[in-house]
């Protein structure tokens, strides 16, 4: 998955790819720490929203966590 940079003091990067053809799909966070985790079923809008957000934790965590099936892959 491709992710974009974004300025955040705790997320280095975001990707977002769609499920087949759903406006919906698997959004995955990489954080300055190295983690990075997925989370299923999450809209294109959210995913823009975090990706584009002034404070992209504080919508991750506002908008995404805790609301989306969670993995943690690295």
């Amino acid at each position: 998955m491709n992710r974009i940079p974004v300025s955040s003091s705790n997320v280095a990067s975001v990707g977002w790819e769609a499920e087949g053809q759903s406006d919906t799909g698997t959004l995955e966070v990489e954080f300055k720490s190295g983690h990075i985790y997925r989370y299923a079923e999450v809209p294109r809008y959210i995913a823009d929203e975090v990706r584009y957000a002034s404070s992209v934790g504080r919508t991750l965590n506002q908008s995404v966590k805790g609301q989306y099936s969670e993995e943690r892959v690295a």
